[in-house]
């Protein structure tokens, strides 16, 4: 909702605390993953990423559809995503010792995205929103992830190949991003 020209910029909307709610459900998942002994320990493990995977697909449907969108949505959404993604893949390195390969990389981009991000914030830009190719490599991760950890079963081939999938979507949004923060030096 804009009024007088103005962005939305209150806090406490539905999507903000939908995005501290993703936030909240990570040290759950972590637990319950890390303490997991049998397929279904690990699927209950799923289906907390799951609830956080479709809230984080409804909170920006619904800052859209009910004009809620805020400044403060705009950066707590992707720190949310991020911190997601971090998280459930470091727990996966304590079962699938090949999967560090995925951390390590989405480290990497992540440190790059959020180091361009405050030197541009701190000169009064800021990237409006994920791009395309960034909302594709969120639902990738949100996929591979969700699979690695409700099919705990799963043969190492398999680790391998929807492991470097995760790796390859990264990788493209990472070289895909430097271009859109070189493009915003000239604004």
């Amino acid at each position: 909702m804009k009024e007088n020209g103005e962005e939305y910029n209150k806090i406490i909307t539905i999507p903000n605390m939908m995005s501290f709610f993703r936030l909240a459900l990570l040290p759950v998942f972590a637990c319950i993953y890390l303490n997991a002994k049998t397929v279904r320990g690990y699927q209950a493990a799923a289906l907390v990423l799951f609830i956080s995977a479709l809230t984080d697909m409804l909170d920006g449907r619904i800052a859209r559809k009910f004009h809620m969108i805020s400044r403060l949505g705009k950066a707590l959404d992707p720190i949310a995503d991020k911190l997601t993604h971090i998280v459930v893949v470091f727990c996966l390195c304590s079962r699938y010792r090949q999967v560090w390969i995925l951390l390590i990389i989405l480290a990497v981009k992540e440190s790059f995205m959020g180091i361009m991000g405050i030197i541009y914030l701190r000169k009064g830009r800021m990237l409006d929103g994920a791009h395309f190719f960034g909302k594709v490599c969120t639902t990738v991760l949100f996929a591979v992830l969700l699979v690695l950890v409700f099919l705990p079963q799963l043969s190492v081939l398999w680790v391998n190949v929807l492991a470097a999938a995760a790796c390859a979507a990264c990788l493209v949004t990472w070289a895909l991003y430097i271009p859109v923060f070189w493009k915003m030096k000239d604004k």
